[in-house]
Parts: structure tokens; sequence; C-alpha cells
């Protein structure tokens, strides 16, 4: 098959390891790939490098001061859709966007009817533009997928389509491979005792919720990550406030290298998960493969994800207790055979095995729902 894979960025989030680790394993498989993204302030790559088997299109954003999120939105999926439109590429025999933003764009170039989409996780927006941009991704194409049965269950209720559900993989030996060479050693010995999140500082990731618990939690915090098309200057502030108020010193990491990011998780004592809205927990996923302690919001969808392999919290005072009972070693869950749980875990969901599902998924075609 001829496949295009689209996603709305070059950066580190979720969508986008996603649609790299997706399209290779479909590569692997013997199909041929082009995974197209928009490139923001200058990228001329992805944050890592992709395999040679993969054709990767870029089409440039450039910045434009003082533009609004919903003129920016509008911009790029013009951009993309005309991009799109005109590649000699085309036709490809699958056209699959892995977010609401390439789904309007391509549903603009290719039609949504033949258009496949992925719902990793469902937002509620504010923004006129993107809140249409978000529901016409939902009704419009001919098919979508869900990472996991939480999520499809509200597509289910809210839009009553009928979506199929093919978890993430994750790249478990890599990550486990961290923990066994000692990679997380020098993270360590710079931090101490450290409690990790991935995903930057923003209202869905429960930023400030964490630095509340932290304030009763003897160990520093990490956080990593924080690329975004959004402005979350407020909600920093006000994270970054309640913090001094509270002597709360977050260490804040901002985008990882890739190469660096599997030490840093392994060298994590706990890995909090505090997202208030999540469709699977790819960084979570990681961070069991690394035997590192989860502990994740009490959300149906973690729960279904994750059950028997974290701790589960709810709140300030949740998070500071199952937090401070890892690092305090009274957790009566925190033992070897827990932590090889979390392990098998990550490591029985492939992307070679989700890549299959697609696969299959492709070749029956939209249920027509």
């Amino acid at each position: 098959m001829r496949v295009a894979l689209l996603t709305y960025s070059t950066k580190p989030r979720g969508g986008v390891v996603h649609t790299l680790a997706l399209g290779e394993a479909l590569a692997r498989a013997g199909h041929d790939v082009t995974v197209w993204a928009l490139a923001r302030g200058g990228d001329t790559g992805f944050f890592r490098r992709v395999a040679a088997d993969v054709d990767v299109r870029l089409v440039a954003v450039p910045e434009i001061d003082g533009e609004g999120v919903g003129e920016r939105i509008l911009r790029s999926i013009a951009l993309l859709a005309a991009a799109f439109g005109a590649s000699p590429a085309l036709p490809f025999d699958v056209v699959h966007a892995q977010d609401c933003l390439t789904a309007n764009a391509v549903g603009r170039a290719h039609g949504y009817g033949a258009l496949w989409r992925t719902v990793h996780h469902l937002d509620t927006f504010t923004t006129p533009e993107l809140a249409a941009c978000h529901e016409r991704a939902l009704v419009e194409p001919a098919g979508l997928v869900c990472v996991s049965e939480a999520v499809a269950g509200e597509v289910r209720a809210g839009w009553g389509r009928a979506p199929a559900v093919i978890g993430n993989g994750v790249d478990a030996a890599r990550f486990a491979a961290a923990a066994a060479s000692g990679a997380g050693e020098p993270w360590r010995a710079r931090y101490g005792r450290y409690v990790l999140a991935v995903g930057g500082i923003e209202p869905r990731k429960g930023t400030l919720e964490l630095v509340e618990a932290m304030a009763s939690v003897d160990a520093p915090l990490l956080i990593a990550g924080g690329d975004t098309l959004f402005d979350y200057r407020g909600y920093r502030e006000e994270v970054f406030a309640r913090a001094a108020a509270l002597g709360v010193e977050p260490v804040v990491l901002g985008p990882v290298d890739d190469a660096e990011l599997p030490g840093l998780v392994a060298g994590a004592a706990v890995f909090a998960f505090p997202s208030t809205k999540e469709g699977f927990g790819l960084a979570a996923m990681e961070a069991l493969a690394a035997g590192v302690p989860l502990v994740a919001r009490d959300l149906p969808v973690l729960r279904e994800v994750f059950a028997g392999a974290a701790r589960f919290a709810d709140g300030p005072e949740g998070f500071a207790r199952e937090i401070s009972g890892v690092l305090e070693g009274t957790d009566p869950e925190l033992d070897p055979a827990h932590a090889t749980v979390g392990r098998a875990l990550a490591a029985a969901h492939t992307w070679d095995a989700a890549a299959a599902a697609h696969l299959a998924l492709y070749r029956r075609g939209p249920s027509g729902d």
C-alpha cells in the first residue's frame, strides 16, 4: 500500500511520536509510507532521525508576529492543504490524519470521504476556528481510530460513531536498555531521587496540582517537554507563582534531546502522570518499560491502560501520598514483582502489532458508521 500519515508538528508530542513509529513499522512491513508534517519555527526535520525507508514531507509554517491562535490554525490548514493537493506523490491508497488540524487540511485537499483520522484524545476548545476544526475532524472522515476504548466510548456517546480501537506501541526495549545500562545515573547524580513529569506545563497535563502535591514530598520535581501549538503563558505564570508560594522549585528542562530521554526516564524515582485528559499515556508506558514506578491520575482511560501496573491518585493530597509512599518505601506494591508487571505490560505494546492492526483496518475499509 501507499500510505500517507499526517501530523501537525515536528516536535516530540505524543501524536507525533505515534505517527513516526507507526510509519516506520508500516515501512518495515513492506509498504510505501510518506509522513507529512507542519514545520514551525524554521524546523527542517523531526525531533529525531526518521528511518530512511519513510519519505518525509515538511510544510513550512513561517512565524507571523502577533498572529492569534485561530488565524494560525486556519493558515496552517491552508498551507498543508495546498502542499498536499499539489503533491506529485498522489494518489495514496491510504490517507490517515493523526489530529484534527491535518484532518481538516487533507479533507480539503483530498476529500473527507476517503480519509482515516486517529482520535488520540478529545479536547474542549474555546477558540472558534479550533472548535470548528475539532468538530469537522470527528464528523467528516470516513473512518475513525482511537488509541483506547475509553476515548472510543466518548466518541460513540458524543458523536454516534463507531471508531476502531488500536492501542499505541512503545519502544520498550530502548527504555529497558537505558535502565539496564545505567543511563539514568548521571541524572540521579545531578538531581538525586527525583520525580519526573513529561509533557511540559499546561492545563491538560495537570501541572498545577502536581506542584501543589510536591509541597508535601521530599524530592525534586523535574518537568520535561513542552512544545505546543498553544499559548499557555498565563497558566505557566500561575504554576510558577503557586510553586513560589509553596516553596517548590521545579526544574523545568524543556524539550529533552531524544537520545537523552531514556536515561532521564530511567533515572527517575517516580514518574508522575497527573494529566486530566489522555488517550493512552505513551510517556507513562515508556516509564514502565524502564522499571520506574508510575503514579497516574485516576481516569477511566488510565485504569484501562495501566491497571495492575500503576498507582492511582486524585488531587494534590492523593498524588503527594502515593508519590511519598514510593519514595519512602511504604507502598506495599513497591516490589520487584510489581516492576516486572510494568515492564511486561510495556513490552506487550509493540509498534509492529499496531501497524498490523492498521493494515487490517485499511484493507477492510471504513465501517460506514
